[in-house]
């Protein structure tokens, strides 16, 4: 059975950095392209980060582009993402997120698997 399962949310402060874990099974690490989105209550889930399954990429979302760091562990069929001086505007559920080719997810339709998803909460 595939699964994706996130891990490393939680109540950070601005300015603070956080790392988002993936734990993923059930398929080929290296053959599917990975990513994160993320969503806050009432609004469309959105792209954040994403790499290709040999791990080609970055691909990063504008508003997160200059202070994250998103990488994969083919060894441990893992993927992280870093957060850096992160902002009250983060503040959403962080999804991993999987294709259903070795792309990279940068897209929702993209996206073959989904996560439970886990919350990040920024205070000011």
């Amino acid at each position: 059975q595939r699964q994706l399962i996130e891990s490393g949310g939680g109540l950070v402060q601005a300015g603070d950095s956080l790392r988002l874990s993936c734990t993923t099974s059930g398929f080929t690490f290296s053959s599917v392209g990975l990513g994160w989105f993320r969503q806050t209550s009432g609004e469309e889930r959105e792209f954040v980060a994403a790499l290709t399954g040999p791990g080609f990429g970055p691909y990063y979302a504008a508003s997160v582009k200059d202070r994250s760091t998103i990488s994969r562990d083919n060894t441990k069929n893992m993927m992280y993402l870093q957060l850096n001086n992160v902002r009250p505007e983060d503040t959403a559920v962080y999804y991993c997120a999987a294709a259903a080719s070795a792309i990279a997810p940068t897209w929702l339709r993209a996206v073959d698997l989904w996560g439970q998803g886990v919350q990040v909460t920024v205070s000011s």
